[in-house]
């Protein structure tokens, strides 16, 4: 089967050298050029990955090449684009060019309902009376069938899961809010709720910094 990327990379070539100084960062930072480069231009792309022609300061008018993989690889031709942005965008960060765009909002994603429903499941299952307690209900009926085909230890190993997982999520959501700038309150707030949900808050926040950072290039031209 045809590379749907090669087939255009004479047309994204020609695109791209329009863009010089995106294609001295992606020189640069994906592969990880430590001279200073004072011009790229690519020669070919597919979904695999982008050959770039460079000159170096130190090089004079001899021009070097290097190839810069895509991880993943690209799925077809639409991905071109956002991928190429999104790589911009973590090489401009990455050489100083640009600061990591600020997030000064929070937000609680609609998936994070799932994961409460899911905690609240568990706390359920694993604090409902049991039938010899005065305060049991018919409304715990459920909790004490589950618990009788459910191992305690299953239980138990699912809340130690949920907490070291949890507080990692949080330390990584913590280093997220320090790199985008949120402020005290508006970090305290992501860090917390991670704790709580978990993954669906520190994903949904690399969204927004994600948007952010093709919204700023898209005004950038």
């Amino acid at each position: 089967m045809a590379d749907p990327v090669a087939a255009k990379s004479g047309f994204l070539c020609m695109y791209m050298s329009s863009h010089p100084d995106t294609l001295v960062s992606y020189t640069k930072y994906y592969g990880k050029i430590q001279e200073q480069v004072v011009s790229a231009e690519m020669t070919a792309i597919d979904t695999k990955g982008m050959t770039l022609k460079y000159k170096t300061k130190s090089g004079g008018e001899t021009k070097k090449e290097v190839r810069v993989t895509f991880e993943p690889p690209l799925a077809g031709y639409e991905e071109v684009k956002p991928r190429l942005m999104n790589m911009k965008a973590d090489a401009d960060e990455a050489l100083g060019v640009t600061r990591a765009p600020q997030i000064s909002t929070f937000r609680l994603p609609r998936n994070a309902l799932i994961t409460a429903t899911l905690i609240a499941a568990l706390i359920y299952t694993t604090f409902a009376p049991t039938p010899s307690s005065s305060s049991y209900s018919v409304l715990f009926a459920p909790a004490t069938a589950i618990r009788s085909v459910v191992p305690h230890s299953f239980i138990l190993g699912s809340w130690y899961f949920m907490v070291v997982t949890h507080s990692l999520e949080a330390l990584y959501t913590f280093s997220l809010c320090k790199k985008h700038r949120t402020g005290f309150v508006v970090g305290a707030q992501f860090v917390v709720a991670t704790l709580l949900f978990g993954a669906p808050i520190w994903m949904d926040l690399r969204r927004r910094v994600q948007a952010a950072r093709i919204d700023s290039i898209m005004k950038g031209r």
